[in-house]
């Protein structure tokens, strides 16, 4: 088998930042980690749907609809974003923009007290924060290819990805033992939330501090030559070209963004109904859930860094292959065994998490690697607009698998049901992955 990161069309130049500049872009993953870890996964959803909002509101659902609807947005505007960065030599201006916007979101998430009325209100940070985020990673993901060169590109993004989930172990014990636990470290009075809404705050400084790096270490890319200004929509006007352009010189890739739409949802769905999963099917506490999210990124980050010293020996997709079969055969066992109660949720839920990492990393990394040298931006808008286009696919099959399985069972609770829908997902996004070439060739304009 030849490996794409040594052959290949794709010749470009070794990285000239070193590194500590490459490291500087790698410390974004640890960096931006509050959001998915606290804020998207752990922490704020929990305390919008158990302190927030009243009894019997179905915060479960709303918090779904949330985000359906900031996925929608993201398909609308992703295309141009990447494009506009592409053209304009903005990459890094608009990571660092999104970043602070993130540190301001979470600011203002501790001011979502415990109370009915700032229910919308915390919806709306949660949907907007999920929005925010994302667009910052079409522009972070673009830049991949400039901190890395073509022997590096799998490792350097596996090892990013291992950062970040470092980072959430630190956030989440920090959480728990500095600012949750009664007799904390901090001493935050558990009165109307402050114990739970001060580590929004903690999350900020995290954030706000640790995007200096980048800020300073990494330059931004020169702008095209010769280019034209456009308006938004003139860029979505342009969509079109792109799409059949892309499909001319790289067709693999595009392939591949269509069947990563797919299981990247239902990666999505592990997360994002994990600690509903823990709760509801397995009867977790809200300090056993932190504790279980603390050892999840422990696996998951371990997973991204093997998973990248892999990539670059095997290739990106066959790594993504192996990781769905894995993800695919744990979630089957959490599903089958779940009468053997908590010991099914830890071995089960981290043999999830451990192969997570290494898909989500090399993803990115095959998108990278195979991008179109100058439209990496563009390629990895059009990457998030995929997978967010089809995001509701892991939230509608997660909730028709647990209503099924109260239908066919007559039982109360049938979480566990919910398990299967996430599989679907992900065996069919494995199906149409298996016809991608792992080692596409990108036709270069003469």
């Amino acid at each position: 088998m030849t490996n794409p990161a040594t052959t290949g069309p794709l010749k470009a130049p070794k990285t000239k930042l070193g590194r500590k500049g490459t490291f500087a872009w790698a410390l974004w993953d640890w960096a931006e980690q509050p959001y998915p870890t606290i804020m998207q996964t752990f922490i704020f959803p929990v305390y919008l749907a158990s302190a927030v909002a009243e009894a019997g509101t179905n915060a479960d659902a709303l918090l779904g609809i949330t985000t359906g609807i900031a996925g929608f947005l993201l398909a609308i505007i992703a295309p141009i974003l990447g494009r506009r960065s592409d053209e304009s030599g903005r990459r890094k201006f608009w990571v660092m923009v999104n970043t602070y916007i993130l540190v301001l979101i979470m600011v203002a998430s501790f001011f979502v007290e415990p109370k009915a009325e700032f229910l919308i209100f915390g919806l709306v940070l949660y949907g907007l924060g999920s929005v925010v985020q994302e667009t910052a990673f079409i522009n972070y993901y673009a830049m991949l290819k400039s901190v890395s060169s073509p022997s590096t590109i799998g490792r350097i993004s596996g090892y990013a990805w291992g950062l970040g989930y470092l980072g959430g172990i630190i956030l989440l014990a920090v959480a728990l033992f500095g600012f949750v636990l009664p007799g904390t470290v901090f001493g935050v009075p558990a009165t109307d939330g402050l114990e739970v809404r001060t580590v929004f705050l903690f999350c900020a400084i995290w954030t706000l501090v640790f995007s200096i790096p980048l800020l300073i270490r990494v330059p931004e890319i020169e702008a095209k030559k010769n280019r034209t200004k456009e308006s938004v929509l003139q860029s979505y006007g342009a969509l079109w070209g792109q799409l059949k352009s892309l499909y001319k010189q790289a067709p693999e890739t595009l392939k591949f963004l269509i069947s990563s739409a797919v299981y990247r949802d239902g990666l999505s769905g592990v997360f994002s109904f994990g600690a509903v999963l823990g709760s509801l099917a397995f009867g977790f506490s809200q300090t056993e859930i932190i504790i279980f999210g603390m050892a999840a990124n422990i696996v998951s980050g371990i997973g991204a860094v093997i998973g990248g010293r892999i990539d670059d020996v095997v290739g990106s997709k066959n790594v993504i292959v192996g990781s769905l079969i894995g993800l695919i055969i744990a979630g089957f066992s959490v599903f089958l065994f779940a009468d053997a109660g908590q010991i099914t949720y830890w071995i089960g839920g981290l043999a999830l998490c451990l192969f997570v990492g290494p898909a989500q990393a090399s993803s990115r990394t095959f998108v990278s690697r195979f991008a179109p040298e100058g439209r990496e931006g563009e390629v990895f808008g059009l990457y998030q607009t995929t997978g967010r286009a089809i995001s509701f696919l892991s939230g509608f099959f997660w909730a028709t698998a647990i209503t099924i399985g109260a239908i066919v069972t007559g039982k109360e609770n049938t979480t566990i049901y919910g398990v299967l829908g996430l599989m679907v997902i992900l065996v069919v996004g494995l199906l149409l992955l298996l016809r991608v070439n792992p080692n596409p060739q990108v036709k270069y304009a003469s």
